[in-house]
Parts: structure tokens; sequence; C-alpha cells
């Protein structure tokens, strides 16, 4: 099935190439390099456009700029890896930016290195691909279940096999471990930043506690810091922070963790909710990356524990809020809390129900599936 789906960049991509190169990024096997050479036109088998520096034989054609001359569109795949990569792929756009468009891809280290000079800047646009949500999936009849119990990857999703599944998770955080991060960050104790990775999934949700992380993996507050930074980069988990306001007692220092693969948790509820999260993130990276704004995705929880999941905001301003509940119930008496203290203009309770009614002219309570076509999700 996931040969089938149009990832939902293709487009905005295809229009950024006519004008600058491309940088994707995004987590292992979201699907990058599947859609970068369905984006290579007239190609031939083995893909010629298609030149991956992992590769011995595409590692010479790169430096010799032997690709076929025909091809419009070349994809340049982990090049990163390349010590002089930059200057090398500068040399590519400047003296063939009329005749050649250039798309890059790779691993999370692609966002890591790109960031580390600035001879590049204003040559390329920068998109992360992110697993299929149920906008992506047009609403096909089963995908929501499908898509909360396998995940969003092409790979689980097309599978959707449990045995697959599990098999799948454990590679997954194998190659992310022992390979991506091997070599990027000097981990010493790989063991420990595994057991922290495995650990991960059963915070989802709650307040994070990095205390309680570090007494529990037998390590100090400042070594999980910077081994959550790490998977963050890697795009294995992601933190929200706090969102605040003058007439509420928020939390300030308190973040929420969530994972790029909501499939490894185990509470149906929890996975409800992370799902909901990465879809709003998918939101908000494609605002910034597309349209250019500035988004937050963050919650809201004060000194008194009243809590709403999510805010979205854009250039610093909340636009709407979500809290999500399994089934259809009474709304969260914290919405009207936050209604009437917040400047926070519409709020949404989600749910995996089929009731659907309007409180008042703020709040909506509405299935999961109607939220995402009313706030237009991708």
């Amino acid at each position: 099935m996931s040969k089938l789906i149009t990832r939902y960049l293709e487009p905005y991509i295809e229009e950024d190439l006519t004008k600058k190169m491309v940088f994707l990024g995004g987590p292992r096997q979201v699907g990058k390099t599947t859609l970068a050479q369905g984006l290579i036109r007239n190609y031939h088998d083995g893909h010629p456009a298609y030149l991956n520096w992992d590769s011995e034989l595409d590692r010479h054609k790169i430096k010799n700029r032997d690709w076929p001359k025909i091809e419009p569109l070349v994809v340049l795949d982990e090049i990163h890896k390349f010590k002089n990569w930059r200057n090398l792929v500068k040399g590519f756009y400047d003296t063939l930016k009329n005749t050649h468009s250039f798309l890059v891809t790779g691993s999370a280290r692609l966002d890591h290195f790109r960031k580390g000079g600035d001879s590049l800047l204003g040559r390329y646009h920068y998109y992360r691909l992110h697993p299929y949500s149920l906008p992506e999936l047009n609403y096909a009849k089963g995908s929501l279940e499908k898509l909360i119990k396998f995940g969003g990857f092409p790979e689980s999703y097309g599978a959707a096999d449990e045995r697959q599944l599990r098999r799948w998770h454990i590679q997954r955080l194998n190659r992310l471990i022992r390979t991506d991060l091997n070599g990027w960050e000097d981990v010493k104790d790989l063991d420990k930043i595994f057991a922290l990775a495995e650990e991960l999934p059963n915070r989802v949700g709650s307040p994070l506690s990095i205390n309680s992380l570090a007494n529990d993996i037998e390590a100090d507050f400042k070594t999980i810091k910077r081994w959550l930074g790490i998977l963050s980069s890697l795009y294995y988990s992601f933190q929200i922070a706090p969102f605040g306001s003058a007439k509420i007692r928020a939390v300030k220092k308190e973040q929420k963790l969530y994972m790029w693969d909501w499939s490894q948790i185990e509470s149906h509820g929890i996975r409800f909710e992370n799902m909901v999260a990465s879809h709003l993130l998918k939101y908000c990276h494609f605002m910034e990356d597309v349209e250019g704004y500035k988004m937050e995705l963050r919650f809201i929880r004060d000194t008194d524990k009243r809590e709403i999941d999510f805010v979205v905001l854009k250039n610093k301003k909340p636009i709407f809020a979500v809290e999500c509940k399994h089934g259809d119930k009474s709304v969260s008496p914290h919405i009207f809390y936050y209604r009437d203290r917040t400047a926070i203009p519409r709020f949404y309770q989600v749910h995996l129900g089929s009731a659907h009614r309007q409180v008042d002219d703020q709040i909506s309570v509405m299935p999961f599936a109607t939220f995402c076509k009313e706030v237009g999700l991708k």
C-alpha cells in the first residue's frame, strides 16, 4: 500500500527544485529515499540520477560529476557523510544551477551537519518528512485504527503485521543506536543509552522527570539530559515545553515527551495521545518548512495540575488547543478554566468516538478525523 501513497511534500519539493536546492531530512525509514527516487523523471534501471554516498561506485560518480546529463534532477543521498560535502554541493549548485536541480537527502545527521556552517546559506530549502498521518492516507476506511496500532512509518504500516512490527521495533532501535549514533556523538556507554531509549515509551504523556530517569538508568542528570537531546536529534523522541499566560500559574520547567513511532507505546489511550501529538508536530513543521511561519507545539499545565494536552502557536500566538480523550466524554473542566484565562481562541476535545457537538463559539468536541479536516492537518 505504501507504494501507492503520494507523499504530502512532493508538490512543494518539486516547485522549490525549480528555484533552489532542496534538503530532505527526517527519521530513518520514513520514506525519504522512496520519495526522492519517485521524483526522478525518465530514469532507467538502477536510477542513474540517484547517487548514494554509501556506494563506492556512486562516490566515484559524485566526485567526477558522472551522472546522466539528460537528467534535470540529481539526488544526492547520504552525501553529508563526506567531510567536505558542503563545498562539494555548493560547487555543484553554483556551476550547474541553470541546467540541473539537486535534491540532498539523508539521515538525522544531515540536519545536524547543515547547521555547522553558512557556506550554503540562501541556496536551499529544508524539509522534514514525517510518517504517514490520517489526512495523508485520505481518511481511507480502517486507516485510523491501523495507524494507531502499527504507527505511521511506511514499512510497519504497510506490513500491518504484529510479528513484523515487533521485529521492526528491535531492528530500528539497533540501527538508530548502533549505526546512526555511533561515530556522530561521543557516547561511550551505548548500552545505557539503549536502555534509556527502551524506557522512554513508558514516560510518554506525563511530565518528564530527568531525575527519575537518571536513577533508573544509573547515570547523572546532565548525562541523561544530553542523551535525551541526542535521541531527539535522531528523530526518536521529541519534547514539548509548557505554555504560559499572565493569568495562570503555569509550570515553567516541566517538559512532556513523545515518540516519533507511537506504536511502541502499550497503553492505547497514551498511544492515541502520542499520535495526536505527532500529527500536530507534522502540521507545525509543514507550516514552517512550506509556509515560513514560526510554529510551536506546547502543552498547558499549572501548579494545581490542571492540564490541556496541546497548544499550537503561530508566530508566538496561540491559535488552538487540543485535549485528547479516548471515547465520547463530557468536556474537560480544564478547557473552561483556560478558556477564561488565556488568549487561546479555539479549544478542541478530540476522541475516537462518533460524537460531534459545538459547546460554544470557542469549544468543540469531535472525532479526531473531523478535527484533522477542520484544522487542515497534513
